[in-house]
C-alpha cells in the first residue's frame, strides 16, 4: 500500500529518507561488528531481520485494527533481534520504529495521538532494556568497564528519553503543520467555488433585470410605435392633423426609449464613475434627470473624508436605481437626495413624493432586491417606507470602517 499524502510531502520525505540512511547505517555497524567481534549476536538472523523491517515500509494499512496488528509485529520483530539475535545497536531500530509509527499513527482523534505516546513510550521502554541487558551481560560492542556501567547506563537513559522525546514531538509538529496546510488548501478550494458561484447568480440576476427592463420599457415601447405609426399610415390622407399629432408622439417616445438605453448601458459600465468624484458622478445623475422629466431633484451631499471605492460605486448604483425607478414608476413632483456622514456611519436618502407602492406586492422592476443586496455586500442595511399615494423613501446606512 502506498503512504497517505502527508508522507509523500516534503517534511515527511526527509523522515522516510532518514529511515533508509539509519537503517543502512544499522547494518553496516552489524557488519562490522561481525568481522570484529564474531561471538556476538547472531549477523545472518540480524540482517535478515533489518532486511525485512525495512522491506515493512511498503505497506501501510489504513484499517485501526490492521495498524495494531502491523505495530505489534514491528516490535515483535525488534524485540527478537535486540534479545535473541543480540543486535549491537537496537537503538537505531526503534528509532526507525518510532518516526514510522508517527506517520502511521497520525489521525486528529484524541485515541490515535494517545497510542502514538504509547508507542513511543514503549518504543524508549524497550530500547532502554535491550541497552541495559547487554551492560550487564557484557554484550556491547565496545568495552565498559564494571564501575562505568552504572554511568553509562544513566547517560544512554538520558540521550534515549531525550532523543525519542524531541523525534515524538517533531513529528507530531510536522504532521500538524501539513494537515494545516492541506485544510487551509481544502478552504481556499471551497472560497474559489463560492465566489464562482456568488459571480454566476450575480451575473444571472443582472441578466434577469436587463431582459426585464427590456421588456418593460423597449418593448412596451416598440409595440406602441407600430401601433401608432399604422394608424398614422391610415389616417395621412382621410386626417393630416390626427396623423401629425400620433408621429410626435412617437418622436417623443423615441426619445424617452433612447434614454432608457442610455442608461441601461450606463447599468452595465466596469466603472460608472469614469474617474469622476462620486458628488460629480450623481451631479451628472441629477442634471441627467431634470432633463429627462423636468424634475430638478434636490441634491446635499456632505461628506467628510474620501470613501472607499466599493462604497462609491454602490451608492453611485443605489441613487442610480433610485432615480431610475422613480422616472418610471413613481409619477412625482419632487425628488430629494441626501449623503451624509457620521462619526460612524455613511447615510444616503433618496425621496420622492410620488405615488409610492405596496411593499408587499413590489411590482418586479423596482429592483428593490438588487439595491438590498449591494447594501448588504457592504455591511450596511436598506430601509424602505412607502405606502400607496403616499412617496416612497429609500434610506441606505453604511457603517465607517475604522482605517
Amino acid at each position: 500500500m502506498n503512504f497517505p499524502w502527508y508522507a509523500r510531502s516534503s517534511p515527511i520525505n526527509l523522515f522516510l529518507m532518514l529511515e533508509w540512511v539509519l537503517l543502512g547505517v544499522a547494518a553496516f555497524i552489524q557488519i562490522l561488528v561481525a568481522i570484529g567481534h564474531p561471538h556476538i549476536g547472531i549477523p545472518i538472523l540480524n540482517m535478515l531481520g533489518i532486511a525485512i523491517f525495512g522491506a515493512m515500509r511498503s505497506i501501510f494499512p489504513h484499517r485501526w485494527s490492521h495498524k495494531l496488528l502491523y505495530t505489534a509485529a514491528e516490535f515483535g520483530l525488534l524485540i527478537l533481534l535486540a534479545f535473541w539475535g543480540d543486535f549491537p545497536l537496537p537503538s537505531l531500530l526503534f528509532v526507525v520504529l518510532t518516526m514510522r509509527n508517527c506517520v502511521l499513527l497520525s489521525g486528529e482523534d484524541r485515541l490515535e495521538s494517545r497510542v502514538r505516546s504509547i508507542v513511543t513510550f514503549l518504543a524508549f521502554l524497550i530500547c532502554l532494556l535491550a541497552q541495559a541487558y547487554r551492560l550487564w551481560a557484557g554484550r556491547m560492542f565496545f568495552p565498559v568497564a564494571p564501575a562505568q556501567i552504572g554511568t553509562v547506563g544513566v547517560g544512554l537513559a538520558m540521550l534515549f528519553g531525550l532523543t525519542f522525546l524531541f523525534l515524538h514531538l517533531l513529528i507530531d509538529a510536522v504532521l500538524a503543520a501539513q494537515k494545516g496546510q492541506e485544510q487551509l488548501t481544502q478552504a481556499n478550494t471551497r472560497l474559489r467555488e463560492y465566489a464562482l458561484r456568488v459571480e454566476e447568480l450575480a451575473t444571472l440576476q443582472e441578466r434577469n433585470r436587463i431582459a426585464r427592463d427590456i421588456h418593460d420599457s423597449l418593448g412596451h415601447s416598440l409595440t406602441v410605435f407600430n401601433i401608432h405609426i399604422g394608424a398614422a399610415l391610415r389616417l395621412i390622407h382621410t386626417d393630416p392633423p390626427e396623423a401629425e399629432a400620433l408621429l410626435l408622439e412617437v418622436k417623443q417616445l423615441g426619445s424617452q426609449t433612447l434614454q432608457e438605453v442610455r442608461e441601461s448601458v450606463t447599468m452595465l459600465r466596469a466603472d460608472p464613475l469614469q474617474g469622476r468624484s462620486l458628488y460629480d458622478a450623481i451631479a451628472s445623475l441629477v442634471l441627467e434627470f431634470d432633463r429627462t422629466t423636468g424634475i430638478q431633484p434636490t441634491f446635499t451631499y456632505e461628506i467628510l473624508a474620501p470613501l472607499s471605492v466599493e462604497l462609491n460605486f454602490t451608492l453611485y448604483r443605489l441613487v442610480q436605481e433610485s432615480l431610475t425607478n422613480i422616472r418610471k414608476h413613481a409619477a412625482a413632483s419632487e425628488v430629494a437626495i441626501a449623503i451624509d456622514q457620521t462619526a460612524t456611519e455613511i447615510h444616503a436618502t433618496v425621496r420622492d413624493n410620488g405615488k409610492g407602492f405596496d411593499l408587499h406586492h413590489n411590482p418586479s422592476g423596482f429592483g428593490l432586491q438588487g439595491m438590498e443586496e449591494r447594501s448588504l455586500a457592504l455591511g450596511g442595511s436598506l430601509k424602505i417606507t412607502t405606502a400607496p399615494d403616499r412617496g416612497c423613501q429609500i434610506q441606505v446606512v453604511f457603517p465607517l470602517k475604522s482605517r
